[in-house]
């Protein structure tokens, strides 16, 4: 993930749930419908959260598995500190400063990995090679949970998703400043349409891989080793 993105995460951190409500159109029910896909049968789950920001999709998934230990992982130091003030003192949740396609978490294992708008950044190649390195980390039968973005099936589709996205942060209330911030951000994506996605999913070895849910570019996938 490149320094770029990590610059203009860390310039919006303290503001960034806030503007994440606005700036996601179909906000609770995306994240609704990824945190009822982290489904494990243990009352204290081991939960890795890739590219965890500010802690938002892990602290739903925290209200399901009030026991759980969750390791937040992100390459924004700024972010990072906005999570810890949303856990306070949790002793059961561990932060980690680092990329996490280079991060080795020394054999560890866990019996679910989420992520939530964050692996769109990575190159195609980088994706796959994620695929692999969460499959390798889930225990068997353990779930991965990727709330994202995807591109359109085709070039037109994508075009009118990304116009109508435009279109409704602009009257979402968010300052001028805000909006214009968003759409920049917005020009270090990297989206993959869903159908690829599910491939490289199944090409990881998961035992099964599904699109659960899909609204223009904001799409849930739920994928268990």
């Amino acid at each position: 993930m490149s320094d770029s993105v990590k610059k203009k995460f860390d310039e919006v951190a303290k503001d960034y749930d806030l503007q994440r409500r606005k700036l996601i159109p179909c906000f609770d029910e995306f994240y609704s419908v990824a945190t009822g896909c982290v489904h494990v049968d243990k009352k204290t789950p081991r939960i890795l959260d890739l590219g965890a920001g500010t802690g938002l999709f892990a602290s739903y998934v925290r209200q399901r598995y009030p026991e759980a230990k969750l390791t937040l992982i992100d390459l924004s130091e700024e972010m990072l500190k906005e999570a810890r003030l949303r856990f306070r003192d949790d002793p059961q949740v561990q932060y980690i400063s680092a990329d996490y396609r280079t991060y080795l978490f020394d054999e560890q294992s866990y019996d679910a990995v989420i992520s939530s708008l964050s692996i769109h950044h990575l190159s195609h190649q980088d994706k796959r090679t994620l695929f692999h390195t969460v499959y390798h980390l889930l225990t068997d039968g353990g779930i991965f949970v990727n709330a994202d973005q995807a591109a359109g099936a085709s070039f037109d589709l994508d075009h009118r998703y990304k116009a109508e996205w435009e279109a409704t942060i602009r009257e979402s209330g968010l300052s001028i400043q805000m909006v214009e911030s968003a759409i920049e951000r917005r020009k270090l994506d990297i989206n993959a349409s869903v159908e690829d996605q599910l491939k490289w999913l199944l090409d990881a070895g998961f035992a099964e891989a599904d699109c659960v849910y899909e609204y223009n570019e904001f799409a849930v996938f739920c994928s268990r080793k």
